[in-house]
């Protein structure tokens, strides 16, 4: 007989699937901070071309604002593909 308490880990319980999860999360995370990097140079050159040379604090605020928001938009995205494709999303709706 076996014990239902000793079943085998499902989701980022196994240590095998965990590695492998996290590691596409890294990987999403890598590629959104080099577009993130990629959008907030393409607007400090477009300002500057519109407005002449930009202080540091006006290039420091963009990089901020816009590759802030990217990476912040990718993070989160990252976590729901995550949850979902970890099988989370179904463990909270199971009912034991």
């Amino acid at each position: 007989m076996t014990d239902p308490s000793a079943e085998t880990p499902t989701g980022l319980d196994d240590p095998h699937y965990a590695a492998f999860a996290w590691g596409r999360f890294r990987t999403i995370m890598a590629w959104m901070i080099l577009a993130a990097a990629i959008c907030a140079a393409g607007v400090i050159v477009a300002m500057a071309h519109l407005q002449g040379a930009l202080h540091l604090v006006t290039m420091l605020a963009i990089l901020g604002g816009v590759g802030g928001s990217v990476i912040m938009a990718g993070l989160l995205m990252g976590l729901v593909f995550l949850s979902s494709g970890s099988g989370h999303d179904e463990d909270v709706t199971r009912i034991d």
